[in-house]
């Protein structure tokens, strides 16, 4: 399963071309993309009219969405925020730190455009996609 990340849904549906958006258009047939409860939230808050926001819900329903408030997870979570600050490597957001973590703790690959998952990758083993 690929998790795809709210940095590349956004530029997926402003029609943005990056190497990851343009990646997610390609593949979207062949590969089995889901998305956390969290991205979910932050994709939906971010779409500015009524249509457009049921327009992309519907869309980002279509895959299947993991629910990541669990207390395994925020556990996790914090020990993998401890252990990248003991690593000199600071997370800025919570967020992406709930997001890695129940990616590696599932054995979900990640789809991101955003270097606070760097750490995670390097440091903890988190799998990413490379376009």
């Amino acid at each position: 399963m690929i998790i795809v990340d709210t940095t590349v849904w956004v530029d997926y549906f402003r029609g943005t071309r990056t190497s990851h958006a343009e990646w997610l258009d390609a593949y979207l047939t062949d590969e089995w993309f889901g998305l956390t409860d969290l991205i979910l939230c932050e994709v939906l808050q971010g779409v500015t009219t009524d249509d457009q926001f049921n327009i992309v819900r519907e869309e980002l329903l279509r895959f299947e969405v993991f629910e990541t408030g669990t207390i395994e997870v925020a556990i996790e979570a914090a020990l993998n925020y401890r252990r990248l600050r003991a690593a000199g490597r600071t997370v800025r957001r919570t967020i992406d730190s709930l997001i890695a973590t129940f990616c590696l703790l599932e054995g979900h690959t990640l789809l991101h455009n955003d270097r606070d998952y760097d750490p995670f990758e390097t440091v903890l083993g988190l799998k990413v996609v490379h376009p």
